[in-house]
Order: C-alpha cells, then sequence, then structure tokens
C-alpha cells in the first residue's frame, strides 16, 4: 500500500504543477495568454498524471480487496515484483494514453479562434474551436476511454463489494473496524476523484455556464489532487490529535 501511495502522490503532485502554476502566473500578471506548445505540453502532462492515478487507484482497489478478502495470498499475488510491475504498467499506458490524445488532439485544425473557455488546456475546450470532421476521431478515442473508464469502475465497484461482503462476515468488532479503515481512506479518495470528473464533463447542458465549468474544472482538476495526501494521512494517529486540537481552538475562539 504505501508503494501506490508514493506512486499516487507524485502523480498528484504533477496533475496541481500542471496546471496551478501557470493559473497563478495568469492570475497575477492580468493576462490569459498561453504558447501552442505550452497548451500542448499542458493538455499532456494532465492526461498523463489524472490517467495515471485512476489506474493507480485501480491497482490499489486490488490491494485492498487482497488484503482483506485473500491475506494468505498477499505475499503471492502482491509481492514487490508484482506491485512494480502494476506501477510500471499503469505509468506506461497513461503514458501512451495521453500521447495518443495530444496528437489526435492537435492535429484538428482550428477555425474557431483561439480563445479557451478554461483555466487551462482541455480536450473539450479545444474541440469546441474546430470546424473539422476530423473531430469525429477524436470522439470516437474519448468514447473508447470512456469505455476503458467504465471497465475500471465496474472493477473497483465488484471489488468493493466482495470486501464489504467478507468485512461483514468477521466476527469481532475490532476486526470489522481494522479492515473498514484500511479500505476506508481508499473509498473516499476514489468517490471523490470520480464524482467531481464525471459531475464536470456530464452535467446537463441547461445548467452550463462560463463560470459553473470554471469552478468545477477546479473542483475535479485541483481539488482531489490536493485533499489526497490529508485523507490518507488522517490514518496517522498524530495527525488526527493535531487536527482535533485545532478544530477545539477553533471552535472556542468562535
Amino acid at each position: 500500500m504505501f508503494f501506490f501511495l508514493i506512486n499516487l502522490a507524485l502523480s498528484d503532485l504533477g496533475s496541481i504543477c500542471t496546471t496551478v502554476p501557470k493559473a497563478t502566473h495568469n492570475s497575477l500578471w492580468d493576462t490569459r495568454n498561453i504558447s501552442y506548445k505550452g497548451c500542448t505540453a499542458q493538455l499532456f502532462f494532465f492526461m498523463f498524471f489524472i490517467s495515471a492515478e485512476y489506474f493507480l487507484l485501480t491497482i490499489m482497489c486490488y490491494d485492498c480487496y487482497v488484503s482483506i478478502c485473500k491475506p494468505l495470498h498477499y505475499g503471492t499475488l502482491l509481492g514487490s515484483r508484482a506491485c512494480a510491475h502494476m506501477a510500471a504498467a499503469a505509468w506506461a499506458s497513461a503514458f501512451l494514453y495521453s500521447l495518443l490524445h495530444m496528437a489526435n488532439t492537435f492535429s484538428l485544425p482550428l477555425c474557431h479562434g483561439n480563445a479557451l473557455g478554461q483555466f487551462f488546456c482541455e480536450i473539450t475546450q479545444i474541440l469546441k474551436l474546430s470546424c473539422s470532421k476530423y473531430y469525429l476521431r477524436e470522439m470516437g478515442l474519448l468514447a473508447a476511454s470512456a469505455c476503458l473508464g467504465l471497465g475500471c469502475f465496474v472493477f473497483i465497484v465488484f471489488s468493493y463489494v466482495q470486501i464489504f461482503r467478507t468485512v461483514l462476515r468477521i466476527p469481532s468488532e475490532h476486526g470489522r473496524h481494522k479492515a473498514f479503515s484500511t479500505c476506508l481512506p481508499h473509498l473516499v479518495v476514489v468517490s471523490l476523484f470520480l464524482s467531481t470528473g464525471t459531475f464536470a464533463h456530464l452535467k446537463p447542458p441547461s445548467i452550463s455556464s462560463p463560470s459553473l465549468d470554471l469552478a468545477l474544472s477546479v473542483l475535479y482538476s485541483v481539488v482531489p489532487p490536493a485533499l489526497n495526501p490529508l485523507i490518507y494521512s488522517l490514518r496517522n494517529q498524530e495527525l488526527q490529535v493535531a487536527v482535533r486540537r485545532v478544530m477545539t481552538g477553533w471552535f472556542r475562539k468562535h
């Protein structure tokens, strides 16, 4: 788990560093400019780190499943070599996935101006600037990506169904609490990641507006990577005590 947490932290750090510094620079200098090459690099790295995070979360779900449902086989199924191979597969798949999207998106001719209604270069916003029929090629790629994402989601749901069934059969309350505490941070992180991303891209068109789109983009691209370290750190007893002290002091002042 700690090995995968290191990889997850790297993906979180990478996704934030891809979008936030440029957005902060533009805000401080009151500009909205980004070069074509800069936009290309930003889209590539954002897709790379976000997709790597999703693949890593799927692998971490398998880790939770094995640790709770098949604890005696954990050393065999998830040895150091197997963990390294799965992490490498996640990063390699994310690299190929983002490279394919980048090449496909920026091969389209842009004829509706060069102003993106977003604070970073996003595929859906770039497609709005294209008037070529070849944008259907990128839409097909996005549909295939949605199927891949749905497959990972189904795997996560199936794994947690098995996990909950196993946990509820544990006779002792302490054992159930320990098992739940093992997978609860991952479940919270996955729920936050999927709910914000899904709502940002599948919200009804009737409620769409530039300000809402901007807020939702911040919600799914910045908030989950920023909160993930805190969510996993809350399992640390010392951090829990520190948070309680801060909250208690705040309530006493107010």
